[in-house]
Parts: C-alpha cells; structure tokens; sequence
C-alpha cells in the first residue's frame, strides 16, 4: 500500500484552497490525516473555525486529550468563494458544538449552494443534517450516527467511503485512506 502523504499524481491538487472547519473536541487523526495528505498533493489547507484566529483548537484520540491545533482562519471571516472544498472531520464533540452553531451551518449549506465538494466523515455528516444537506443521499457515518441520518432522509450504508454527488462520506478513522482518495479523485474530477 503506498504512503497516503506521498503524492500519487504529483501536484494534482496545485492551487486548491481546501476549508477545513473544526473545534474543540475534533477526533486528531480526522483531521491531521487528511490534512497532511491534500498538503502533500499540493492543496492549501485552512483550518476553520468559530473560535478566534490564532485561537488553539483542542484536538482528542478518542477520550483523551491530543495535541492542540492553531484556527488559521475564523468561521465569520471566512468565505466559501474562496474554497475549492469543505472538509468537515469527526469527534463527538466538535460536530456537536458545530452543528448548534448558526454560522457554520450556513458556511457548510453555502459550500452546498455553490456546488463544491464537501466531505465528512465519523460524526462529521451530524452537521450535514442541520445544513439540510441528507435527504435523498448515500451517505455512511460513525455506526452511531445511522438512525439521525436515515431519520433526515439520507440511505446509509456500511461501507469505508460513499460517493453521492459532490458529498463523500466515510466511518472512522480506519478508513481515512479510503476517505483522502475520495476527496482526490473528486476534486481532480471538479478541475
């Protein structure tokens, strides 16, 4: 299996602005992972939130406690123009808080307006719900998760990665490989 950080197709991803929105809570790997494999394919990563810039966003693996992450950018500046796709990574906690958070629905709901790739994965899609994003599509999440998304109209299914149109989908972080390929090929499609 080839190392998800060393680009496949060079810099297929050059001049991309890829949004990542998250806080407190955030599952690390969710968001480290795909993060360092869209750098390494030549996109420009910017870590959203409705914290302040220069804030620290508290990251976890799991239950604990991981490494804390700089807000490169504040949810009310940012501007989903600007970005070529949303990326909206798991954790219990930091899709909870932002799925209560009227900016970040509407910044999620704008990406969707505008036709732009958006990927979520674990508990990430329980924003999609509150962006009215679900109804009608293929979508797989956190086990957890299946009851609310089927509840808002969405046909779950148990796979590592769903494609439905411009959203991908996908589990845990098992399946980050198969989730980081997802948003590749979709954003290489988009070009």
């Amino acid at each position: 299996m080839p190392n998800q950080t060393q680009p496949a197709q060079g810099t297929a991803l050059s001049g991309r602005q890829i949004a990542m929105l998250l806080t407190d809570g955030v599952e690390q790997v969710e968001y480290t992972d795909p993060r360092k494999f869209l750098e390494a394919h030549g996109a420009r990563v910017t870590l959203i939130s409705p914290k302040f810039r220069g804030d620290s966003i508290q990251g976890f693996n799991h239950l604990s406690p991981g490494d804390q992450f700089e807000v490169e950018m504040d949810l009310r500046d940012a501007r989903p123009e600007d970005f070529d796709a949303l990326v909206l990574p798991g954790g219990v906690a930091n899709p909870d808080q932002l799925r209560t958070n009227v900016t970040a629905i509407t910044f999620i709901r704008e990406f969707a307006r505008e036709n732009k790739p958006i990927a979520a994965i674990c508990h990430g899609p329980w924003t999609l719900i509150d962006a009215g994003l679900t109804q009608g599509k293929r979508m797989t999440s956190w086990p957890s998760l299946k009851e609310d998304l089927c509840n808002a109209g969405a046909e779950w299914s148990d796979e590592a990665v769903v494609v439905d149109g411009k959203l991908v989908t996908s589990r845990k972080p098992a399946d980050i490989p198969a989730f980081s390929d997802a948003i590749l090929r979709k954003l290489t499609q988009a070009a």
